[in-house]
């Protein structure tokens, strides 16, 4: 893609555009604060995060429109995704230039991420389920241990309301590709219980997931398979709480997805059965006024089982069992110290031959958090000790000053890490690399945040070294890169002009090999270096309206830099109306100029798109 176009996509970005999740807004249009819980493990505003943070509401997901979680967080200042087709196709997330093992997951609280090869199946989170998404970006370890070199991000499923009664919902969409799918839910509560029920499932007929042509079975799938390449999916959600006068509350979740995805890589395998499981419980509740103690408990199931035209290949049964304790005491006002202690356990079945298959993980971690007149401090450390890579210590501490006019400076810097997987060790039959070392980092970071009267900018610039990067090498095997560097900046604008909602994203950066030797120089794989979103959204009655443009830069798909993957720009059309109370029907036309482009090499991405849906929610 022109190098120009890119620029001028930015410059309308930085323009017209406004930051979503910077502040929430009331159905009349007043803005607030929304409360967050990942960036410090306790309840602040975004107002009050001395990191970068976005927050998706279930509002925002039902404007856009998305099929899937990618659709919604694809663009968010320094998300890039790598996907290996169409719809539920295995796929990658880069925060900030990291890896893609690099980001954590938690879902309501729960870790998850497959034990062998340490990722997220973003692709198998169930859209229709979330009713929050919270990106924190920047190193995490110090709170929440190993993964979180470039940030966390949590997803919190749809739950009861405590207004009394009950409430149903219900969703219906047909679209492109013989896609369908459908949600069925009923919610209630009062003041002291709520409870959450939900089925739903989603089918396509896919495209194909590996672009034809010569040569084909030598490249990116290592087959030519000329076919679509479906996917179907069944989920399922429960969740309750209750909460006594004395403010102790309850509350556990469960999620399940199963869903059966086809894709193009014989003879290594082209259909699989997969299955993904979220449990968790928690109980708060304060011993004393000044004391809240907070007791977690929770699983992620991950199988996979895989099949060649239906011939029995293999399958991998990937099981996390983790606990947490933790304590919040009020010292004084706009004082509060953390204590607490995290245990984890992993756990993995295969029949590829591991030479080890469980490991345990204790972390133990403090925080505090303090402000002081317009100054403002967030310090924290943890200690942990991995079963297999031994102890590691990792801090962070942040600084804000507030000035006049909304105006707030903040500084930051961080140490994270993360120990090589199953995957990159043994896989497979015992043929990793089982001399791998852990991935160590270090980041630092400025910003500059304002908040004006229906309009907002932030601009942050940050720097992150990774030592001994683990990275596959041109014969896929894994190896140590002794250093990477990864410069960025992002950039979020926004307002709301006559009646239509802007708001935009900017991300620039530079992930880079810095290990000196013949690769050195090079840009990591799969991360572009230029990447812009704009929303443009407007109500006129019971009609609303909206456009998306998303825009990336080059990138190469391998280490030595010589698959080179063109830039691309997409528009997303949607518009709604909202018939009767409660019901509402909407339309969405995806990649409306059916642009074709790849994340990655010799993998399609879908062309032109339509989808339709029905929905129902009551008005509260």
């Amino acid at each position: 893609m022109n190098r120009n176009l890119v620029a001028t996509a930015v410059a309308v970005a930085l323009f017209a555009a406004a930051t979503q999740g910077a502040q929430a807004q009331q159905a009349d249009g007043t803005a607030v604060d929304p409360v967050i819980v990942t960036a410090t493990r306790t309840a602040i505003t975004v107002d009050d995060a001395l990191s970068s943070v976005s927050v998706i509401t279930r509002t925002d997901i039902e404007r856009l429109q998305p099929t899937s979680l990618m659709d919604v967080l694809t663009g968010l200042p320094g998300v890039t995704f790598a996907q290996s087709g169409g719809m539920g196709e295995q796929t990658s997330l880069f925060l900030r230039g990291t890896s893609s093992s690099h980001t954590l997951l938690l879902v309501d609280g729960v870790r998850v991420g497959t034990v062998s090869a340490g990722l997220a199946a973003f692709e198998q989170i169930p859209v229709e389920q979330i009713e929050r998404i919270e990106v924190v970006r920047g190193p995490r370890s110090s709170l929440y241990g190993a993964d979180a070199i470039g940030g966390v991000i949590q997803v919190f499923t749809r739950h009861g309301h405590a207004d009394g009664g009950t409430a149903s919902s219900l969703a219906l969409t047909t679209g492109s590709r013989g896609t369908a799918g459908g949600q069925i839910g009923l919610s209630g509560g009062d003041r002291h219980a709520w409870y959450n029920l939900s089925l739903g499932g989603q089918y396509t007929r896919g495209i194909n997931a590996c672009r034809d042509g010569a040569g084909t079975v030598f490249a990116g799938c290592f087959a030519n398979e000329p076919d679509k390449d479906a996917y179907r999916d069944y989920n399922a959600l429960a969740n309750a709480g209750y909460r006594w006068d004395d403010g102790t509350e309850l509350a556990g979740t469960w999620l399940r997805s199963r869903n059966y995805v086809e894709f193009d890589g014989a003879p290594y395998g082209n259909q699989a059965l997969n299955v993904q499981q979220v449990a968790g419980m928690r109980l708060t509740f304060r011993p004393l006024s000044f004391w809240q103690l907070t007791l977690g408990a929770g699983q992620n199931l991950d199988k996979a089982t895989t099949y060649n035209d239906g011939v029995y290949l293999r399958y991998s049964d990937s099981r996390r069992n983790q606990a947490s304790w933790q304590n919040d005491f009020s010292l004084a006002d706009n004082q509060l110290l953390t204590l607490g202690t995290d245990y984890q356990q992993e756990h993995l079945s295969s029949d590829t031959g591991y030479l080890a298959s469980t490991r345990q993980d204790t972390g133990v971690f403090a925080q505090y958090q303090g402000t002081f007149g317009r100054h403002e401090l967030q310090v924290s450390a943890r200690h942990d000790h991995n079963g297999q890579f031994g102890n590691h210590d990792t801090g962070a501490a942040a600084w804000g000053y507030r000035l006049d006019h909304g105006l707030r400076l903040s500084a930051s810097y961080g140490s994270a890490f993360h120990a090589p997987t199953f995957n990159d060790l043994y896989y497979p039959y015992g043929s990793g690399n089982p001399d791998l070392k852990p991935e160590t980092s270090r980041s630092a970071e400025l910003g500059v945040t304002q908040q004006g009267d229906g309009w907002n900018w932030a601009l942050n610039a940050y720097q992150t070294r990774i030592s001994q990067l683990i990275a596959l090498d041109s014969n896929y095997f894994p190896l140590n890169i002794s250093r990477a560097r990864i410069r960025g900046i992002e950039g979020q604008l926004g307002a709301t002009l006559a009646g239509w909602r802007w708001q935009g994203y900017l991300t620039w950066q530079q992930p880079r090999n810095d290990d000196g030797g013949p690769n050195d120089g090079h840009w990591l794989p799969r991360r572009p270096e230029r990447t812009a979103r704009v929303d443009l959204d407007r109500r006129f009655g019971d009609f609303s309206v909206g456009a998306t443009w998303n825009v990336a830069g080059a990138r190469y798909d391998n280490i030595a830099n010589t698959q080179r993957l063109g830039g691309y720009a997409t528009a997303d059309l949607r518009a709604s109306y909202a018939f009767a109370p409660g019901w509402e029907l909407q339309g969405r036309l995806a990649n409306a100029f059916d642009r074709h482009y790849e994340t990655v090499y010799y993998f399609n991405q879908p062309g032109r798109s339509w989808y339709l849906t029905l929905r129902y929610r009551p008005r509260s």
